[in-house]
């Protein structure tokens, strides 16, 4: 006995969701080509005011900013030298109190402590996920 095809009108008339283009190809394919899968994607995951991103950039370059500046995982520097390098005091992702009630601010294991007469005390983490 044969096995019969069965052609689904909606399967052979499947259209392409980003451009409209007919698919060709394997049955499960959604789109006709990977351009249009990743201009689709892309669509889909953009935020209209690009906050999560801007936000993400801020945070990436106070990281850098601290991790350029504390290469001996504790250091000292100045209000003025984190500003000029662009940092940014309002972008940070957790805040630490000790129990003296001393408020470290940290980007991931990056962290800086505001000292006295506008100085920073940089510090860095370990074992930070």
């Amino acid at each position: 006995m044969q096995a019969k095809h069965i052609n689904d009108s909606k399967e052979m008339d499947k259209k392409c969701p980003e451009c409209g283009e007919k698919i060709i190809g394997r049955a499960d394919k959604k789109f006709c080509s990977d351009g249009c899968r990743n201009a689709h994607n892309n669509t889909l995951n953009k935020d209209n005011k690009n906050l999560i991103r801007n936000v993400n950039n801020r945070l990436r370059k106070n990281y850098r900013i601290l991790e350029t500046l504390n290469v001996k995982d504790k250091t000292k520097t100045t209000k003025e030298r984190l500003l000029r390098l662009g940092f940014n005091f309002d972008y940070f992702t957790s805040i630490y109190t000790t129990k003296t009630g001393s408020v470290y601010y940290y980007l991931y294991d990056q962290g800086y402590l505001s000292l006295d007469n506008d100085y920073y005390l940089l510090v860095k983490r370990e074992g930070v996920l």
